[in-house]
Order: structure tokens, then sequence, then C-alpha cells
């Protein structure tokens, strides 16, 4: 009988034991879920780069270039006579808010930029030290330019009987 009053005790005890745990383990697991969320409000989201170009809409409104992704390293600038820059001549067409000229820095070595900027015409490389490759593309078919520091080339419609060119990425080469 001692035995059978005992095993009563002990699982009484245990029973007790949880109910006075597992009471407060509800209430902090219903408060951390409430902190959790009203926390998870003021937390800025993550910082996964995902290397999209950073106020592309704006630009695309105000300038008609249409700027995609990059690594950072090629930047759109204002245009500066004798600058280092990467200078992109296009026909322009006020229309769209297409400009004559759209001009970019190496910021590195090496680096690339995905954009769309229709109707290019010339690539030139004003006192540039860095070559760059450039990707065209017209009528379904993508071509590859390569410009020397210091240097141009004449793509899509600058060239005789040239067609119309979409200038889709440029890579900094060196």
């Amino acid at each position: 009988m001692a035995s059978r009053v005992r095993a009563s005790f002990i699982s009484g005890a245990i029973g007790a034991l949880a109910v006075l745990v597992g009471v407060p383990l509800a209430f902090a697991s219903e408060a951390s879920v409430t902190s959790v969320a009203t926390v998870g409000a003021d937390v800025p989201p993550s910082t996964v780069e995902d290397f999209t170009y950073p106020g592309a809409a704006d630009i695309l409104a105000t300038k008609g270039i249409k700027l995609k992704k990059g690594d950072g390293r090629v930047l759109l600038v204002d245009c500066v006579p004798d600058a280092d820059q990467i200078v992109v001549r296009t026909v322009g067409d006020a229309e769209v808010g297409r400009a004559d000229n759209y001009c970019f820095r190496a910021t590195a070595k090496t680096g690339y930029l995905t954009l769309e900027l229709p109707r290019v015409f010339m690539i030139e490389l004003l006192a540039s030290e860095h070559p760059i490759s450039a990707d065209l593309t017209a009528n379904n078919q993508t071509t590859t330019v390569d410009v020397e520091a210091g240097g141009f080339a004449s793509v899509g419609e600058g060239e005789i009987g040239g067609p119309r060119s979409v200038l889709v990425e440029i890579r900094v080469t060196g």
C-alpha cells in the first residue's frame, strides 16, 4: 500500500509541476509571438543583394534609359568633357526622353551593367584607361564589340547600312 501512495503522490506532483510550468510557458510563447510580430514590423528587410540598379524607375522616367542590373562598378553619370568616362552616343528622341549622349564611369578595373538603350551608334572611351566590351542586339542577334582604352567604335546605325541596335550590356574588361 505504501508503494501505491508513493506512486499517487509522485504522479500528482508531476501533474502539478506540469501545470505550473505549462501555464507560464503558454503565456511566454504567446508573448514571444506578439513581440516577434511587433519587432518584425520594425526590422528592415534582409540585405540580400539582387544587383538591381538603384533608382532605375526614376532614371527611366527622367533620362529615357532602362538600367537593369550591375555590380556597382559601372555607374551612369553626368557627361563631363575630357573626363574618364564611357560615352554612348544615341539617336536622341525627346518624345521618349532619350538624350543624345549617356555617360558611364567605371569605378574598378572590371565591372558590368545590363541595360536597354536603343538606337546606339557609337561607343567612345574618353580618357579612359579601361577597355570595355559591349553587347548590342539588332534583328534578334547579339553582337559583341570591344573598345580599347581611349578608343571608339561605330556600332548599329553608325556603320554604313547598320541596323538599329540596342545596347544591352557594358563590361569593363581591364
